[in-house]
């Protein structure tokens, strides 16, 4: 993997220098409850850094010492089969936290791997535990994420494992959709929607490329797609 890291001085980050307290997500992301006292206690050994789409932050049973906040783009966290097959049990977006897992467990517990190029924050799990045992907004945080993970499992057993070919890709596609200018989405890989979905990379591929036929997608650059979100919403839940 290749990355490009900075580290991020405190002035620089309240500042805005960094465009980390100016940032689009700052109210958003799990240190948004933050005053500048505390802010200074658990922004000083922050990074941010770049990575490519198919670059590995981290491997599952690593040791878990970190945790990383996603400022923008797409991160996919993966289990792998006895058979050496991938399953894809969550997407992670702008303002989600990767690794939440090293709050509770020495290791991590699933491959994380950017599915767009990305960009990342790193901050290492000791200092935000030691912050959050003194500071209600930010362990008030960390019940709401883990509630919110608890949430998106559940959305992926019922959503993304259950009905036809079909209804998983639209009920995939409209999540992407979902809260993005137009609706639109960029997609990623035939291998990767059929991890995702239970279903082969042909069946991925037949099916997107019906919608396409279908107008329920127009593709408007290469793998970025217009969603007709009341006709995919008739096919998934129909």
């Amino acid at each position: 993997m290749v990355i490009t890291m900075s580290k991020i001085l405190l002035k620089q980050a309240w500042q805005g220098v960094a465009n980390c307290s100016q940032c689009s997500i700052r109210q958003s992301v799990l240190f948004s409850g933050l005053s500048e006292e505390d802010f200074e206690q658990i922004h000083k050994p922050i990074n941010q850094f770049q990575i490519k789409a198919g670059d590995k932050i981290y491997s599952m049973g690593d040791d878990a010492t970190c945790m990383f906040t996603i400022r923008s783009g797409l991160v996919k966290l993966v289990q792998y089969l006895p058979d050496g097959t991938q399953r894809i049990v969550r997407l992670l977006r702008t303002a989600d936290v990767i690794g939440l897992e090293a709050i509770l467990h020495p290791s991590y517990k699933h491959d994380a791997i950017a599915l767009h190029d990305s960009e990342i924050c790193r901050y290492p799990t000791s200092a935000t535990k030691e912050l959050s045992k003194t500071n209600p907004a930010l362990h008030q945080e960390f019940l709401a994420r883990w509630e919110h993970a608890l949430d998106d499992s559940d959305t992926w057993a019922t959503e993304f494992s259950t009905g036809t070919a079909k209804q998983r890709v639209s009920r995939l596609l409209l999540m992407l959709s979902k809260d993005t200018l137009a609706n639109t989405c960029t997609l990623f890989s035939r291998e990767d929607i059929g991890a995702i979905l239970g279903i082969t990379t042909e069946t991925a591929s037949r099916m997107i490329a019906e919608f396409k036929r279908q107008r329920l997608i127009v593709e408007t650059s290469f793998n970025t797609f217009l969603c007709d979100v009341p006709k995919l919403e008739v096919v998934a839940y129909d």
